[in-house]
Formats: C-alpha cells, structure tokens, sequence
C-alpha cells in the first residue's frame, strides 16, 4: 500500500551483521603473514627507516626476536595478551648493575627504611662472581682498538719565527742590473745563471726541511705547504727581494685551471712552471686560479733546491715507514670503507669520512 513503511526482515540485518563479524576475522592470508612474523619485522624496519633514513643501519638494530606462534581464531581478550607478550620479547635486554651500586643508591636516597646497623656493602664486596663478570665486560670494552689522536701541540712549535736574515750579505753585487721596467718579463729570460747565491743563502735555500711542516694528503703524497716557500724566499732573498711573473693568460677547462709562471729573484730570471688547479663550479673558479699560483711557486722553488727530499724517493719511504699511517675509514652516507694516510699521531678524519670501527 502506498504510505507503507518497508521494514527490513530480520534475517537481512542478521546476515549483514553475520558479514561485518566474518570480515573482521583474518583471512588465510592474514593469518600466513602474522604467523611468520614479517609484519611486526616489516613495521619496525619501516618505523626506523623514517627515522634514520639508513636501511643498512635499521638492519643491524634488529635484534633476534622470539618466535611466538598466535593462533588467531581466538578472543580479542586473548590477542591482546598475545600482542603484549611480543612487546615484552622484543625489548633489549639491559645488564644488571652491580650490587655495590644498588646499594650505594639505596643508602642515599633511602634513610628511614634500612638500619644503621646493616652492612649491605660489605656484603656486595664478597661476591666475587658478579664482580668478576662486570669486570671482565668492562676490560672487554676498552679493547676497542682506535687510532691516536691529535696531541696537543705548544704555542712556540706553531707560530713562524725567522732563523735569520740571508739577503744582507748580497747586497752588493757586481755588474749592472738592468731597469725592472725595461724588461718584458713575459717573454725575457733575463739574467738566468749570471751569478750564483752567497753562500749564507745558498744555507739557507738548502737546509733540511722539518719533520713538522711536512703535510700529508690522504692518498699518501707528501707535500710543504705553499706558505713555507714564501718564507724560505724571504729570509734567503728578503720580502720585495724576488716575485712571480705571469707568462700568460689562465687556461680554463671544464674541471681545471692552468697558467704559467716565472719566478723573478733580485731583477733576474730563475725559473717557470705551469700551475695548476682543479674546480668543480664557477663559484669556485677564482680560488682555482689563486691556487694556479702557488702551484707554480712550489714547482719554481725546485730549481732552488727549497724541499727537495719531498721529490726523493728515499726520504719518502724513510717518512712514510717512521711518520705516517694508514687508517680505514668510512663514508657517512654510502657506508663505503678505504684506506687513507695519516701522520702518526695526528688523525683528523674530515667530514663525509669517519673512522671505521
């Protein structure tokens, strides 16, 4: 009839209700997966991963679980028991403080419940057992072998200070020097082997380098830092006393920068070198070719005997065997280990590498 109310028969809503609880039970396909494990494995890897952003490391964390078999065609009171009893097993366990500690932390916080009369801590000290354990785990982990550290070095082994003054007793010369101005020193080879150094300089151009000055790259090449040379130059010839004279314009390349040199000492001409420098973009580019420069001046100061065992091969090995090391490190995002040099003693691992344990 028109106006009638349809009622749904009661074994309609029986059956939808009979529906959503049979949907709400795991299906065979649930039941395969939480029984093997893989989806608590799963959510942690995935938790872990959204904190460290390092698949690698969430895999060592994961400890071994305790295998709990759940049939799930039970109560929801019992499930609940079942996900609690995982969350307890999955937990680290913790090393047991020693009981001379326990009891140092009651003494002191507690004074009302134990007597004066009780000796816990003598007690803890008989136990040999416990002691000997938490001992032997301690001296365990000291053994940890890791490379020395920088030592500290004194104020007066760092700061430059000048042995002497070389160019005072070359100031007369023979012979006349022509004008600076008059000489294109682009294309000049003027005063090339005129006359040798004194014999002060000469001493002082060849004197052994120091142990301490020399720097070490991480491939193992051995090198002086550029500023030793500028101040070998200024005590065996004075500041003012010799400079470096671009031969030509700086050649650009994709990844590098060249230009050549000519080291002018006392208005006369000693030597040229190409240096050299690598770039990676163009904000980097001026420091390349400021770097050209000292490239230049290092090889230049060969033909002046400055550093020379750094091209020896004996003094090399002799240095490598007495005053360097090697040390495994790692990279911090690609987890990749190599090998690099150190001087002994002196380990700065820089930033993406970190010492390999």
């Amino acid at each position: 009839m028109p106006g009638d109310v349809k009622e749904k028969p009661p074994a309609t809503e029986a059956s939808a209700a009979a529906a959503i609880e049979e949907d709400d039970e795991p299906d065979e396909w649930d039941k395969r997966i939480f029984s093997t494990g893989c989806a608590d494995e799963n959510m942690r890897m995935t938790d872990c991963y959204y904190e460290k952003k390092d698949w690698r490391a969430c895999a060592k964390e994961a400890t071994p679980r305790l295998s709990i078999s759940v049939s799930y065609n039970m109560f929801p009171t019992r499930r609940a028991f079942s996900a609690a009893s995982k969350q307890l097993a999955s937990r680290p366990f913790r090393p047991i403080q020693s009981s001379a500690r326990l009891y140092s932390t009651e003494s002191a916080t507690s004074t009302t419940e134990q007597p004066a009369t009780s000796t816990p801590p003598a007690k803890a000290s008989t136990s040999t057992s416990t002691n000997s354990n938490t001992t032997r785990y301690a001296r365990a982990a000291t053994r940890a072998t890791k490379p020395a550290m920088a030592a500290s070095i004194a104020y007066e082994d760092i700061v430059y200070q000048p042995k002497g003054i070389a160019f005072e007793d070359a100031k007369e010369e023979d012979g006349e020097v022509l004008d600076a101005a008059t000489v294109d020193w682009t294309r000049s080879f003027y005063g090339i082997s005129a006359k040798p150094v004194s014999e002060k300089q000469f001493k002082f151009l060849m004197q052994p380098v120091e142990e301490k000055d020399i720097e070490v790259k991480p491939d193992g090449v051995i090198y002086l830092p550029e500023i030793k040379y500028r101040r070998r130059l200024n005590e065996a010839f004075g500041p003012m006393g010799w400079g470096l004279i671009p031969k030509g314009e700086a050649i650009v390349s994709d990844t590098i920068v060249t230009r050549e040199y000519a080291l002018i000492v006392g208005g006369r001409f000693v030597s040229q070198a190409q240096g050299e420098n690598s770039y990676f973009s163009s904000e980097q580019l001026p420091s390349a070719v400021e770097g050209c420069k000292s490239n230049a001046l290092m090889r230049c100061c060969k033909d002046l005997g400055i550093a020379s065992e750094l091209w020896d091969p004996h003094f090399v090995r002799w240095f490598k065997k007495n005053h360097m090391e090697e040390v495994w490190v790692e990279h911090v995002t690609t987890k990749k280990k190599r090998l690099q040099w150190y001087r002994k003693g002196d380990i700065d691992v820089q930033y993406p590498y970190k010492v390999s344990k």
